[in-house]
């Protein structure tokens, strides 16, 4: 890995750093399909960062530098329960690697660490959701790369607030 990063957990004091990647990985996939389907708080994120990493339901991964003054990028994950899938797994909710520090083995490492991280907890699987295709076609390749299949469907969502 480039930059003599490293992969570090997030705590609470990573709170705006991590807020303010999601707001940037949001707006990136926003202008990429042309298309406001998101509405982004960055306080409100903050605030459930630290709630989340505060009670544990919630792992953050940070690519890190001493050469670099901010996170490279980041990874989060947390624990699901699926009849289907054999027991508990990892769900990744948000993975991001800043523009100017992508195709350098950041991303990679990140997901490293996200596997380790649910090896250590027995889970049975990863699961992720890429953002819309073709679009984000490099994200698909980067996922099947490193061992991730289709398994089917689409995300769907209903707002209930």
């Amino acid at each position: 890995m480039p930059l003599n990063a490293s992969i570090v957990r997030a705590d609470q004091a990573d709170a705006a750093d991590v807020a303010k990647m999601v707001g940037e990985l949001l707006s990136e996939i926003m202008s990429t399909i042309g298309e406001a389907v998101f509405e982004f708080d960055r306080a409100g994120t903050e605030l459930r960062t630290r709630e989340w990493l505060a009670d544990r339901s919630y792992a953050i991964f940070l690519a890190r530098s001493s050469e670099v003054g901010h996170p490279m990028g980041f990874v989060t994950v947390y624990e699901s329960y699926g009849l289907y899938a054999g027991g508990r797994f990892g769900t990744i909710p948000e993975f991001y690697v800043r523009a100017g520090y992508r195709s350098r083995g950041i991303g990679a490492e990140l997901l490293s660490e996200v596997k380790r991280y649910g090896e250590a907890r027995r889970w049975t699987r990863l699961e992720v959701t890429t953002p819309p295709l073709p679009q984000f076609d490099r994200t698909m390749k980067f996922y099947t790369s490193r061992g991730f299949q289709l398994s089917g469907g689409r995300k769907l969502k209903v707002d209930l607030s």
